[in-house]
């Protein structure tokens, strides 16, 4: 037990030394990425592998252990590239601080190593996807908000592309979401209703679900209960 402690006491001592605070912060990125996939995606694949994939018990457990795997490595790898590269970076910047745009390189590089390579894994895919669109709502906001005034962590602010007084600023900030929203269920209905074979599979195996085995049925049983 004395040994245990021991250890115990000589592995904080390492991970609280200020020396090797740099790696270290590589493995604990590795580790929450690792975490937080494994969190995010496991409920995910097991909802839907069993809810929309035919096979045997052990090919399902399978599917959802491949893709949780997946998502768990791919966010551990990218923590890994991404953390590395803004180490990197800030070592060889001439002030030895952080430039303005080490992140967009350092996410760069992780994209490409990590996601850009598996264009055919669909795990990769639906994270782009996610990102992308999680991108494309900050830069709207960004393009309207106004500039920040002074010193303002993180940066502050958006980019004022649009007077804050003009009525084409306020149209958007009060009718952008709307349009957003409602384009993007517009063209997704289109897409799934027309061109079936270029929506992503999981999403085109839930709105044939909801919107297509919807409307065939020959029994109460497969009315209430199941689809027909």
């Amino acid at each position: 037990m004395d040994r245990v402690h021991a250890l115990e006491k000589a592995l904080e001592r390492i991970v609280l030394d200020p020396q090797y605070h740099d790696i270290l912060t590589l493995v604990k990125g590795i580790r929450n990425g690792i975490v937080y996939g494994t969190k995010v995606r496991f409920p995910h694949a097991l909802v839907m592998i069993f809810l929309f994939r035919s096979g045997s018990l052990r090919s399902k457990c399978w599917l959802v252990f491949k893709a949780t795997r997946q998502h768990a490595r791919n966010l551990g790898l990218f923590a890994f590239v991404y953390k590395t590269t803004m180490l990197l970076l800030k070592h060889t910047s001439p002030t030895g601080k952080e430039r303005h745009y080490d992140s967009f390189l350092a996410g760069l590089l992780g994209g490409y190593t990590v996601f850009g390579r598996t264009i055919h894994n669909s795990v990769s895919q639906q994270i782009v996807i996610y990102v992308f669109a999680r991108v494309a709502l900050a830069l709207a906001k960004l393009a309207v908000q106004p500039r920040s005034v002074g010193d303002v962590k993180g940066g502050g602010g958006g980019w004022g592309l649009l007077d804050e007084r003009s009525g084409l600023r306020k149209e958007l900030v009060k009718n952008g979401w709307v349009g957003f929203a409602s384009l993007s269920w517009a063209m997704v209905m289109y897409v799934w209703r027309w061109h079936p074979e270029a929506v992503q599979p999981s999403l085109r195996s839930s709105m044939n679900y909801i919107y297509a085995q919807s409307d065939d049925w020959d029994s109460l049983r497969n009315f209430i209960w199941h689809n027909k």
